[in-house]
């Protein structure tokens, strides 16, 4: 724990980790009843039509003992599930009733740039006490969902799953069909958080190294290796802790609004295929999900059709959403468990032939810690995607550091850390996924079922993802967004953008109003997304037709990475 606790959290852990069997708007309805079964089936509203009325409220709520506010559509944390249908047009009538600015955003939905619900740019917001109405025709279908772009609303609550049904029916047929949206939870003011970030980015993290650490590690590797790693990351005034920004201290995840405790639950017959639409709808938090003992086919990522891969787990980015069927053979109940990056939580749901079934829930696996992978990408003994433990770093501080091979990649008082030969591989699972004896999926498993939007290159951009984690800013090519041109566009273009991840973090980056396109290593049409996870020292390309008029945000899905300047406008004219 670091030395100054934050406040506020004085419920025994388990408790706070775990949160109440019963919580959120349940309390806030005044359902409070003790001791509750487990939620059950579905979200707690569902929508559907060609027209919709949602109105933006307050209510108070308790997931974890302490009651606190919540922002909230209809009434409703996550906020009712909106049901479309592929080519019909839908008109969204949305009631401001806060006494603050608001706006809701449909993530992944392609639409007019006055329609997509970012204040500032093609939109003023939506004002308190007023309205705004959304109309616009649905060309698409899938699994996405909607959120607020206004300041931290989104992680007080303002948030919600959408189904576009395909006006041909699905792909493949299922007997049941359940959203299960992954969210992060905060007792905390999102602004004290923000606050506290800025004056000490490790704030949150509990899983800092300790001499202990220094002991095992000199154990198993020798001491001359454990004291140049440690030398090293001191030089370089990193962390190979540093997963999350923000972890369960201040957290409590959810999944469809309910805590781990709650138990969200799913029904089933033995035998049945059921589809599960997951969607990370939170605003921190990368989540890994697996369900003990049952196989996961992947047939859909950020709402597209992908050919179908079998799996024991994958990550799920922010702002990313993954279709997968299951089919439960036994009578008995299976655990959904979504672990966050750092191990320091999880959601949890359930699938069950009955009411009131649960199975066992998994331990936590451990702590994982970036490797110099992480922070170089390829150096000339071969790509170094994997973890390396005890890896000597003669000369990395260096490079990293503006000198040697990278010396045109600069540093300063915006950018702490520059990657001189990012790699460049998809099949790379990510930190604490490596290896670990599962089949996990990579980026390198997406194919696309059909051609792509964008399938020549008019011209490349490169953008850097970058930052300085002491002072807690970020940006694009070393430039916050406050003091950032937009990248312009011209109408019918067809660009591949290259991300450059300068950072030891995980960014999920989201451009609104038009696909990115994902490419191969060797430039082939991989996989269609609208949110696309840059690993630390990773190049990532992706194909962008601009097909979309107007002014679009491009920004990491981080909500605090975003507010502090890793945001860019996108202008397509």
């Amino acid at each position: 724990m670091n030395k100054q606790e934050p406040r506020g959290f004085q419920l025994p852990r388990r408790r706070f980790v775990q949160g109440l069997a019963l919580g959120g708007v349940a309390a806030g309805l005044g359902l409070w009843r003790g001791n509750a079964m487990a939620q059950m089936a579905t979200p707690p509203a569902e929508l559907r039509g060609h027209h919709f009325e949602l109105d933006i409220d307050e209510l108070p709520v308790d997931f974890t003992g302490r009651k606190r506010i919540a922002t909230v559509v209809n009434g409703q944390l996550p906020a009712p599930l909106l049901r479309w249908r592929q080519g019909e047009t839908v008109t969204l009538r949305v009631r401001n009733r806060l006494k603050v600015s608001s706006s809701i955003h449909w993530h992944g939905i392609v639409l007019p740039a006055d329609m997509d619900g970012v204040p500032g740019l093609s939109f003023d917001g939506i004002p308190a006490g007023g309205e705004y109405t959304y109309r616009f025709t649905v060309n698409q279908s899938g699994t996405y969902w909607y959120h607020s772009h206004s300041r931290f609303q989104e992680q007080t609550g303002l948030y919600g799953p959408i189904v576009v049904e395909p006006r041909d029916g699905e792909r493949h047929s299922t007997e049941r069909d359940y959203v299960v949206m992954l969210n992060d939870w905060t007792d905390l003011d999102p602004e004290t958080i923000y606050t506290n970030l800025k004056k000490q980015s490790g704030y949150y993290n509990i899983g800092k190294r300790t001499v202990g650490d220094f002991v095992h590690d000199a154990g198993s590797a020798g001491i001359a290796k454990a004291l140049d790693e440690r030398r090293m990351w001191n030089q370089m005034r990193m962390d190979p802790a540093d997963l999350a920004d923000v972890s369960s201290v201040a957290y409590t995840y959810l999944t469809n609004g309910c805590t781990p405790a709650g138990n969200w639950t799913g029904l089933f017959n033995a035998g049945e295929k059921v589809r599960l639409r997951f969607i990370n709808g939170s605003s921190m938090t990368f989540f890994d999900v697996r369900i003990p003992g049952l196989k996961m086919t992947v047939v859909a990522a950020d709402g597209q059709a992908i050919e179908p891969v079998s799996v024991d787990e994958f990550r799920i980015g922010t702002a990313e959403t993954y279709d997968v069927i299951v089919q439960p053979s036994a009578d008995r109940a299976w655990t959904i468990f979504a672990q966050s990056i750092d191990r320091t939580g999880y959601a949890r749901a359930t699938l069950a032939p009955r009411a009131g079934m649960t199975a066992e829930v998994p331990s936590l696996d451990a702590r994982p810690l970036l490797a110099m992978g992480d922070m170089m990408g390829v150096m000339d003994h071969g790509a170094m995607g994997h973890d390396m433990p005890g890896m000597a770093m003669g000369g990395m501080s260096s490079m990293a550091h503006g000198h040697g091979i990278a010396e045109s990649l600069k540093t300063g008082p915006e950018v702490d850390m520059r990657v001189p030969t990012p790699r460049s591989n998809l099949d790379d699972p990510g930190v604490g996924l490596r290896d670990n004896g599962r089949r996990v999926l990579s980026y390198a498993d997406l194919h696309a079922v059909d051609a792509p939007i964008a399938p020549r290159v008019d011209r490349e951009m490169t953008l850097r993802l970058t930052g300085n984690m002491e002072r807690y800013l970020w940006s694009f090519d070393g430039q916050r967004y406050s003091g950032a041109e937009p990248l312009r566009l011209r109408y019918g273009e067809q660009v591949r953008i290259v991300l450059v991840n300068d950072t030891m973090m995980t960014h999920p980056i989201h451009l609104h109003g038009m696909w990115s396109e994902l490419e191969s290593p060797d430039g082939n049409f991989q996989v269609r997304k609208h949110t696309v996870m840059v690993q630390p020292a990773q190049r990532i390309a992706y194909r962008v037709s601009a097909d979309a008029l107007g002014r679009w945000a491009y920004h990491c899905h981080l909500l605090y990475h975003m507010e502090a300047g890793m945001f860019r406008e996108v202008v397509v004219a």
